[in-house]
């Protein structure tokens, strides 16, 4: 989400930041969070990983405007769940704020130790050196144009991590050589959809949209148009993609008709949904 979406957002409510839908989103939305649990139909597979439940955080924007407590809620609500899984999906800082670096990542720690393992990947607000060493020193696999293989229930799972600006289908391709049958993109960016498609990744896990933040009534999101889907699932050829709305706010401290989020993914066999 980019300031000048933020901005727009306001203007067409015709009555700006003070009035009583945006002091709701600023004083109580904000701060409501949601777990969403919610089967993805993954195409191909396996039956011996059918059921694997993935832990999906993204979006913290950890400031003085997104306070430690807002991350810790958020962090206990995923970790009460005990995912198999957990994934990071980006900006947990704004603007690169290295003086919420460490704070973050301490708070993000609890999350550390899932079963099959914690994977983070970084966004366009995160420092690509400070925000990564900050993760791994809390036992996270920070994946940075990497991509690594699973083994659950004896079955191969590759999970690759791409940085934001890793955009052309053919440096996408890159990281994912050498995939198995059954792959899971983590991009901050759920644009990245497109070549997710056309190197027939079986599934994207992504954030950045915020849900867009602001929904307006009748209107939407302003940013609804730049992307496949703001929030949720969208589909392409062979690929499902699921996006979260995330955890914190960034530009403005509201969030209208869009809480924030975690969510807990339950993979399942395409044929099977």
């Amino acid at each position: 989400m980019t300031r000048r979406d933020a901005l727009r957002a306001l203007f067409a409510s015709g009555v700006g930041a003070v009035s009583a839908p945006f002091a709701y989103g600023a004083a109580y939305e904000r701060h409501r969070f949601v777990r969403i649990e919610q089967d993805i139909a993954v195409s191909g597979l396996p039956p011996a990983v059918d059921g694997l439940r993935v832990g999906l955080l993204t979006d913290v924007h950890h400031s003085a405007s997104v306070p430690a407590e807002d991350v810790r809620r958020a962090v206990a609500l995923l970790a009460s769940a005990k995912p198999d899984l957990i994934v990071l999906g980006g900006d947990y800082v704004t603007y690169g704020n290295r003086g919420f670096v460490e704070p973050v990542a301490e708070l993000l720690a609890p999350l550390s130790n899932a079963v099959h393992g914690s994977f983070a990947v970084l966004g366009n607000h995160d420092d690509d050196r400070d925000m990564a060493a900050a993760l791994s020193r809390r036992g996270f696999n920070v994946l940075k144009d990497q991509r690594t293989t699973l083994r659950i229930n004896g079955e191969a799972i590759d999970l690759a991590g791409i940085r934001f600006w890793t955009r052309r289908v053919s440096d996408v391709a890159h990281v994912l050589k050498g995939s198995g049958a059954t792959t899971i993109l983590l991009a901050h960016d759920p644009r990245r959809l497109t070549e997710a498609a056309q190197l027939d990744v079986q599934l994207v896990l992504s954030g950045h949209t915020h849900g867009g933040q602001v929904v307006l009534p009748g209107l939407g999101a302003v940013a609804a148009k730049k992307f496949p889907v703001l929030s949720g699932t969208a589909t392409r050829d062979n690929t499902m993609l699921y996006v979260s709305r995330g955890v914190g706010t960034v530009y403005i401290p509201v969030r209208l008709n869009c809480p924030p989020e975690v969510a807990v993914l339950t993979l399942r066999r395409k044929s099977d949904i």
